[in-house]
């Protein structure tokens, strides 16, 4: 497409609790990666913007941080990102996770589920407190027969909240291109806002950085991988073409760095290797990843930490 084919451009807000899919919808409405996803809950830590072209819309899909109780610095400054993405979009979608709402309606929640379905209802409220509409996307439904999410459609209908409301996979990618189509309906008249080949507004470095946590997270287990961070220290362009990227693991602690590391440095080595390939294949061209681990025990507790990634420290 063109870039003066651009008859209409806006925001659009996926706003959800943690684990709902946000990241992997917004990639999927993106149609390629720029948002990382793990299946662990609070993957994304600040709002992350990817780039779609929806026939003659160009629509700007701000994938938040996952809205939560949030008690740690850190927690608040991500919820309250959640809100600013919202509140300055020119549409909103609420992805939920339609398992969790069946299981309630049949009777059978998981603790995981109740605390999803409660954030949920927290936001439900928060829209109306605000006075805000939005788009309901019912996510995850390739799980179950459709007609047993039906009675949740019902009742969330009857909250009073919603404009529109569609069953999707974000995975699978069911029902995408008529949530997609209502997303880009939305969108006020207006030239692009980015160039038609740019799919993410966000700096390779950062994006680089995440690349590297995701997997750290997907590898990791329990608590540590939210007491860690991934700061790209230097890019090097080289004359062949490729790039020497060096990256710091930021942990809280002397133990977690040798969970990092692993025996031999093992862990380090795989988490390197994993994040080599993946970012050679999005770059299109050799990289060259080195990554150390430092001890920082305040490292949430620093405005710099803040800044770079579009957070409110005084939160």
């Amino acid at each position: 497409m063109s870039e003066q084919t651009v008859t209409h451009a806006g925001f659009c807000a996926i706003i959800g609790a943690p684990n709902a899919g946000k990241s992997t919808l917004t990639n999927r409405l993106v149609g390629a990666k720029v948002a990382i996803v793990t299946h662990k809950v609070q993957t994304t830590r600040f709002p992350v913007r990817g780039v779609a072209q929806v026939g003659t819309a160009q629509v700007v899909i701000v994938d938040t941080p996952g809205i939560f109780v949030a008690k740690r610095r850190l927690d608040r400054a991500m919820v309250k990102a959640a809100w600013g993405g919202a509140d300055d979009a020119d549409a909103v979608v609420h992805l939920i996770d339609a398992s969790a709402w069946v299981a309630e309606h049949e009777g059978h929640t998981s603790g995981a589920q109740r605390h999803s379905l409660d954030d949920d209802r927290r936001v439900i409220q928060q829209l109306k407190d605000a006075g805000k509409r939005a788009i309901l996307a019912l996510n995850k439904i390739d799980l179950f027969p459709h007609d047993r999410v039906l009675p949740v459609m019902a009742a969330l209908s009857a909250e009073g909240v919603y404009e529109e409301i569609f069953m999707i996979s974000a995975e699978k990618g069911d029902g995408i291109d008529k949530l997609s189509a209502a997303i880009a309906a939305g969108m006020p008249e207006g030239e692009a806002l980015y160039p038609p080949d740019q799919v993410a507004d966000l700096p390779m470095r950062v994006l680089a950085a995440e690349v590297t946590r995701e997997k750290l997270m997907l590898r990791l287990h329990q608590e540590l991988p939210y007491q860690l961070t991934v700061e790209t220290e230097s890019w090097e362009e080289r004359k062949d073409g490729s790039v020497r990227v060096q990256q710091v693991i930021i942990v809280g602690r002397e133990g977690h760095k040798a969970m990092v590391l692993g025996k031999g440095g093992a862990q380090i080595k795989e988490i390197g290797r994993q994040a080599r390939v993946e970012l050679t294949e999005m770059m299109g061209r050799p990289v060259h990843l080195f990554l150390f681990v430092k001890i920082d025990e305040r490292w949430q507790e620093k405005r710099e930490n803040y800044s770079g990634f579009g957070l409110e420290f005084d939160v």
